[in-house]
């Protein structure tokens, strides 16, 4: 399946956190949701992202958005994984792999030239209204989290902002702030030499 674009309606699941208690997406209207697929429990980029996850989980709940986290290990995985590090978010169990595969990251990967068929890391937003908001498709852990709290709190994301080219105007603006920083000096230096003569 193509992963969902933005502005999309978000693919409806229902799936079991580590706790055993069912997670269905469209009850979680109103609300923003990060929805981060991430390929395996307690591996060293996945355990990274998951604390980094959980440190600024604050931020996130006071931006107004339920985190979820998604991979195709079991309930009893995701449990040892959580109570490990600590994590207060869900992370859900998708064995069937159906819900990463409604999302598009479920295909074939390749590491050190050997392929095999994985989750490919990626995180959705969701808005309020149940659509897709913003996709990370292809997540590198450092700064992804500070990344998607820029986008929560309505800011340009740090990372895919292109730079500002200067307008006309700007630049003219700019010239005029120059300028006026240059006339004080030209003064003293027009007096120096009108005391010469």
């Amino acid at each position: 399946m193509p992963i969902p674009q933005t502005g999309h309606p978000a693919p409806d699941f229902q799936l079991k956190d580590q706790n055993g208690n069912d997670v269905k997406l469209s009850r979680l209207r109103g609300k923003n949701v990060v929805l981060y697929f991430y390929p395996k429990d307690d591996t060293p980029g996945c355990t990274r992202e998951a604390c980094d996850f959980r440190d600024e989980h604050s931020a996130l709940e006071s931006a107004g958005a339920v985190v979820l986290g998604v991979s195709p290990d079991d309930t009893k995985s995701h449990q040892k994984f959580a109570t490990k590090f600590s994590l207060p978010f869900p992370l859900l169990a998708d064995t069937e792999r159906q819900v990463c595969d409604a999302y598009g990251v479920w295909g074939e990967k390749s590491l050190y030239g050997r392929k095999f068929l994985g989750v490919t890391r990626a995180t959705f937003l969701i808005d309020t209204e149940g659509k897709v908001a913003r996709v990370w498709p292809k997540v590198k852990v450092d700064g992804h989290v500070q990344d998607i709290l820029q986008s929560l709190k309505g800011g340009a994301s740090v990372k895919t902002e292109a730079p500002t080219e200067k307008t006309p105007a700007k630049k003219a603006a700019a010239k005029k702030v120059v300028a006026k920083k240059a006339a004080p000096a030209k003064k003293a230096a027009a007096k120096k030499t009108a005391a010469r003569r």
